[in-house]
């Protein structure tokens, strides 16, 4: 069934730089791969989807908001979280919401398709395919972990990739250190 497969190697590669037991929100999380892999590693985890089906599914992994987030209110008003996961999804008018949503010290990973993805498959719509550097633009107050930009074999598609952290504040002297391996 669509979304419950592995989750991302993009997310399993960054989530060493969520904060221990800090809490994760899965933007259009579907059936919960990110969600089961958050919370597997002992992370309190929020899905918010507009599927009925997708939110019943993810419900006993923790908060569970069944959400029309293209036509409704942001659920999450006011609120952060230590991490925040998008992935396969793209909702221009909630992109700065969605970056707002970082915590200080918490981290954006996200992954979606791309211009040039229409050349390969779906989704081909423009509205649905992220410009050329349009997350490192919406990311411009966070400090950029990593960046990707590019095509990708096995399926054929155009993807974007960002991990960026919002820096707590701070009056240490030293800058903070994001580690780009999980040993590291």
């Amino acid at each position: 069934m669509y979304g419950t497969e592995a989750p991302s190697a993009w997310v399993r590669r960054w989530s060493h730089l969520v904060p221990s037991g800090g809490t994760v929100l899965d933007v259009a999380c579907g059936h919960g791969r990110h969600l089961r892999w958050f919370a597997g590693l002992g992370h309190p985890v929020t899905g918010v989807d507009r599927s009925p089906e997708a939110i019943t599914a993810v419900a006993e992994l923790g908060c569970a908001v069944e959400a029309d987030i293209e036509n409704g209110p942001w659920p999450f008003a006011g609120e952060t979280f230590d991490a925040v996961v998008v992935t396969n999804y793209l909702w221009r008018p909630l992109l700065l919401q969605i970056v707002a949503s970082v915590a200080d010290g918490g981290v954006l990973i996200c992954e979606t398709f791309a211009a040039g993805n229409e050349t390969v498959g779906k989704p081909s719509r423009p509205d649905f395919l992220l410009h050329h550097g349009e997350l490192l633009r919406v990311c411009a107050d966070l400090h950029v972990v990593a960046y990707e930009d590019g095509f990708c074999d096995a399926p054929e598609r155009f993807v974007q990739r960002i991990v960026a952290v919002r820096k707590p504040p701070s009056t240490a002297t030293l800058p903070p250190r994001f580690a780009l391996d999980a040993a590291g």
